[in-house]
């Protein structure tokens, strides 16, 4: 959908009447010098005259811009564009020059002609031809304003269908990152189920129930973000599985404050930083591990927490981390929905563990931009 066009009708007759002042000054400074005495009266004559002669190509300059963008130079075969302009030139000149001389009948004695005695045929093609350079020039200057304007709504559509396009990709690009992990995940589970189909089948089947659970839950959400609320409740589904595998194994901490409930996170976020926790906190060692999950206001941020209590990786280990699927991939959705307003900080925890924190702009309302699609993320 196009804007509306920059020359108003407004803009023009003001430009129109500025230019009117200006020509009845000039022109009575040349009356006083020419004639000693120069009456009000031809000063207001001289004024609607001028008002006219600037007035005219400024009625009809939408017109002539019309024109030339439904026949513009270059888009329409030369021949018929030269036949409509030099058409619409032509009627522009004549609509002018007769505005003229209805203005001067009547304003000024004989109808303006300098003496009765010159004919009326003489005194028009003296004022046609005295005028038409001018008019033609003014007349091909609306025509090239007339390109202005359509190269101005191109310009102006090409922005706009930029925007557009970025924004399609970029919910391209967090969709694709999306069905990156959702495989991961479901195979890491489908694992275990096949692990415990050999030494418990019970455990197996309450896993399959609570799998169906997640996934159905997971794929109720539609956009790229959700409240900590339902983030949490579609993460215990996720705990709930796990901590059927580990038992004792796993003990799980969640402390969220209550004012971050309603605060919107990216959907699927925190699932895969847990399931990271699983896997290299929990499962290497054999003895209880505890996950922390923490959510709570820092300033004008929301802060989200998981940290272990694993052994933390080495030092020259932490940036290989945000190259992997999960975590790559989380900070790679970060990244396209808050861009330098996000952080995602891995960090070794004094004592022993390993801590992942996430900060995003604190905020309960959607965002405007989110992409139509429903489902989730996973981790390496």
């Amino acid at each position: 959908m196009r804007s509306r066009s920059p020359l108003r009708l407004p803009l023009l007759v003001t430009v129109a009447a500025v230019l009117a002042v200006s020509s009845t000054i000039q022109a009575w400074r040349l009356q006083t010098l020419e004639h000693d005495a120069a009456t009000i009266t031809l000063a207001a004559q001289l004024f609607i005259l001028n008002g006219i002669y600037w007035l005219v190509p400024a009625l009809l300059a939408p017109a002539i811009v019309a024109i030339t963008r439904r026949y513009r130079l270059g888009a329409t075969p030369w021949r018929t564009a030269l036949v409509v302009h030099l058409a619409s030139a032509a009627g522009f000149t004549i609509i002018h020059t007769l505005a003229i001389l209805v203005t001067r009948a009547l304003l000024f004695p004989y109808g303006g002609r300098v003496q009765a005695t010159i004919s009326w045929g003489a005194y028009l093609q003296r004022n046609y031809l005295m005028q038409l350079d001018w008019m033609i020039a003014t007349y091909f200057f609306l025509v090239g304003l007339g390109h202005a304007v359509e190269y101005w709504h191109e310009a102006e559509e090409r922005t706009v269908n930029g925007e557009r396009l970025q924004r399609q990709l970029a919910e391209a690009q967090l969709r694709v990152l999306e069905r990156q992990l959702h495989p991961h995940f479901l195979f890491n589970t489908l694992h275990t189920v096949s692990a415990l189909m050999r030494t418990d089948v019970d455990a197996a089947d309450d896993i399959i129930d609570r799998l169906s659970d997640l996934l159905r839950l997971s794929l109720r959400q539609r956009g790229q973000e959700v409240t900590v609320r339902d983030e949490l409740e579609l993460l215990r589904k996720y705990l709930d599985i796990e901590q059927m595998r580990f038992r004792d194994r796993l003990a799980v901490s969640v402390d969220v404050a209550e004012e971050t409930l309603d605060a919107m996170v990216p959907h699927f976020v925190l699932q895969p930083i847990v399931e990271n926790a699983v896997l290299h906190g929990i499962a290497p060692r054999a003895r209880t591990g505890r996950i922390d999950i923490r959510a709570f206001r820092d300033g004008s941020d929301l802060r989200l927490e998981v940290s272990d209590t694993g052994d933390g990786v080495p030092e020259t280990q932490l940036t290989a981390l945000n190259h992997g699927i999960g975590l790559g991939n989380t900070r790679a959705r970060l990244e396209h929905l808050y861009g330098s307003s996000q952080r995602l900080k891995c960090e070794n925890v004094d004592g022993g563990g390993f801590r992942v924190s996430i900060a995003v702009p604190f905020r309960t309302e959607r965002r405007a931009i989110e992409a139509q699609v429903g489902v989730g993320e996973e981790v390496a």
